[in-house]
């Protein structure tokens, strides 16, 4: 089977005029030169690069990008191997640098450079973001069985031609290249969200074992800010995840998938601990509904809806909206099921899981899993996914999902004849180990890409236990969450709507939303309630003459702070940090 590549290796050669990107594969003299004035990207050769040039080893290009003082290259600079995937090198992107066109920024007034700043503090905020990886001779956009399925004129396509583009998070920076055919050994496509590969043994059998975290590129987001689907039925926060088995020659694969509730709801951040999630009362929902799960059936096949989030309080409404449109679309294909995780593992009872687990056993063995046996022949496809939900689609979902995965890996092991009749998964405590640290670790990436921090309940997934340290740490994170989700969340929004091309920089010298000026209340209240605070507890410290007069002016500052801070949560969507650049539709 003939694969689709991408150069391997580069050097970044620079000139005042010119950037050349040569590519130092074996028996390459491409070389990729981009006009530093007219921004022309043409294709040369070796030959053409001046020996006057200033040169440096790069690892890929991500791609380019206009901002307001011009268009940026951006270059990965460092990666490490993660592993390989069936001969094919896996790395992980860990260094990156975005390079201007122009030698200087003179040519921007004052508030233009600042504006720049900001962007590229937001480009910096997205690459700095742990999970970019690459491969430059294999697809990591696709399942092993999307793989298996496809038709010749699919081998002939290039590598980022023939990627599932919901998961390419460089297809806007890479427009450029992709353009011309001729480049497109130089366009690497580039997936975020989470890999781990792992050689393991049972009963002496070496196996690989790897999971893949895709993360979507289609309305992606920070958590509270982007929820629910678009109108195209795109889910926030989707993630595929696929657990690979490699055995002596066989492969398997099982796949799941998660994504936020899909109709049309909000939950704005507003200063509250927990702000309410709002359905929207004007839009028809279940187009949109159609829409996400038309195309998940399409992809996927059968889907079984399995909704963790609580059915009572303020998630209930979405638990019983979810089930009714369910019902309402009438689709074969489409099974749902609700479980209160919180109330069923409530006082750390977490072997109630197993209940959820066994009532979905029939289905799964039903959905089956990928297979190829070692002569490359297909003995078993998957016919269908798990697709789980929480709120935020992070920790109550990974903890189902690492369930339900080893169930699958189960009978794969059975099958491929590393575990013998009667053994269990659970018994081998070595591989246990590894299992449950790389589901928590998938777990801890995917929450930081979405809400910004590790994922809660992960000494479950480590350990198979709820631990009181981890309800410490449960609760450090939660706080850091809170903090995240209300004063620097509308910065890491608009970070990805840009990188993502959301948001696109106009080439006039125009004002960019940036420049949305603060109303003096959010300045003032705050200070007010600070003085007030502090005015009240010097009043108790330096006790005046009776104290009725402390206890008056602890009263009076008191009053003053208590009252500036209920108008401050009052008006609390005013004082979040909110995204500027965005399109009013992801945010009604």
């Amino acid at each position: 089977m003939k694969m689709a590549t991408v150069y391997e290796r580069y050097n970044l050669h620079t000139t005042p005029e010119k950037f050349f990107v040569e590519a130092c594969d074996e028996g390459a003299d491409a070389v990729l030169a981009i006009d530093r004035v007219s921004n022309e990207i043409t294709l040369a050769g070796k030959k053409d690069v001046p020996s006057s040039a200033v040169t440096r080893p790069i690892c890929g290009i991500m791609g380019t990008m206009r901002l307001v003082a011009g268009m940026y290259l951006i270059v990965i600079t460092r990666k490490r191997n993660v592993g390989s995937l069936l001969g094919h090198s896996v790395w992980k992107a860990v260094d990156f640098d975005v390079i201007s066109y122009k030698k200087t920024v003179l040519h921007l007034s004052e508030i233009q450079s600042q504006e720049n700043k900001t962007f590229l503090a937001m480009i910096n905020n997205v690459l700095t973001t742990d999970g970019f990886y690459f491969c430059t001779d294999y697809d990591l956009t696709h399942t092993l069985q999307r793989l298996a399925n496809t038709s010749p004129d699919f081998q002939e396509m290039s590598l980022l031609e023939r990627a599932d583009q919901r998961f390419v998070w460089n297809g806007n920076l890479l427009r450029e290249l992709a353009a011309q055919p001729e480049l497109q050994r130089f366009a690497l496509p580039v997936i975020h969200g989470f890999i781990v590969m792992k050689p393991c043994r049972i009963n002496g059998k070496i196996f690989e074992w790897i999971v893949i975290s895709r993360r979507s590129c289609f309305r992606a987001g920070v958590r509270y800010f982007v929820r629910g689907i678009d109108s195209e039925g795109h889910a926030a926060n989707f993630v595929e995840t696929e657990q690979i088995v490699l055995f002596e020659g066989a492969k398997a694969s099982f796949v799941q998938t998660r994504g936020s509730i899909p109709f049309y709801w909000s939950q704005r951040p507003n200063l509250k601990y927990k702000p309410k999630p709002i359905i929207s009362k004007t839009t028809n929902h279940l187009d949109g509904f159609q829409r996400h799960f038309d195309s998940q059936v399409l992809i996927y096949g059968k889907q079984t809806i399995l909704n963790l989030v609580n059915q009572k309080g303020s998630e209930k409404p979405l638990e019983q909206a979810f089930a009714k449109m369910v019902s309402g679309m009438n689709n074969g294909m489409l099974n749902y099921i609700a479980f209160d995780f919180h109330k069923e593992c409530s006082h750390m009872r977490w072997d109630r899981l197993q209940i959820l687990v066994d009532a979905v056993a029939e289905t799964q063995d039903e959905y089956g899993y990928f297979m190829l046996n070692s002569e490359e022949k297909t003995v078993a496809q998957q016919k269908g996914v798990f697709r789980s939900n929480c709120m935020d689609c992070l920790d109550r979902t990974n903890v189902i999902q690492s369930l339900l995965a080893r169930r699958s890996l189960q009978s794969q092991l059975q099958r491929l004849g590393v575990l013998n009749v009667g053994q269990r998964i659970e018994e081998q405590a070595e591989f246990e180990k590894i299992y449950k640290n790389a589901w928590a670790d998938n777990a801890n990436a995917c929450a930081v890409q979405y809400a910004g921090t590790g994922a809660l309940k992960t000494d479950f997934t480590r350990t198979g236990k709820r631990t009181r340290w981890g309800l410490m740490m449960d609760g450090w994170n939660s706080m850091i969450r809170y903090y995240k989700n209300n004063f620097s969340d509308g910065f890491r929004q608009d970070s990805i709507d840009l990188f993502l091309g959301n948001f696109v920089v106009d080439e006039s010298d125009g004002p960019t939303p940036l420049r949305v000026q603060k109303d003096w209340k959010f300045l003032t209240l705050p200070i007010i309630m600070l003085v007030a605070f502090s005015m009240c507890i010097v009043c108790l410290l330096m006790a005046g003459d009776t104290w009725t007069e402390t206890l008056a002016y602890v009263m009076f500052w008191g009053a003053a702070s208590a009252i500036t801070a209920a108008i401050i949560v009052f008006n609390g969507q005013d004082f979040v940090d909110a995204p500027k650049l965005v399109h009013k539709e992801k945010m009604d």
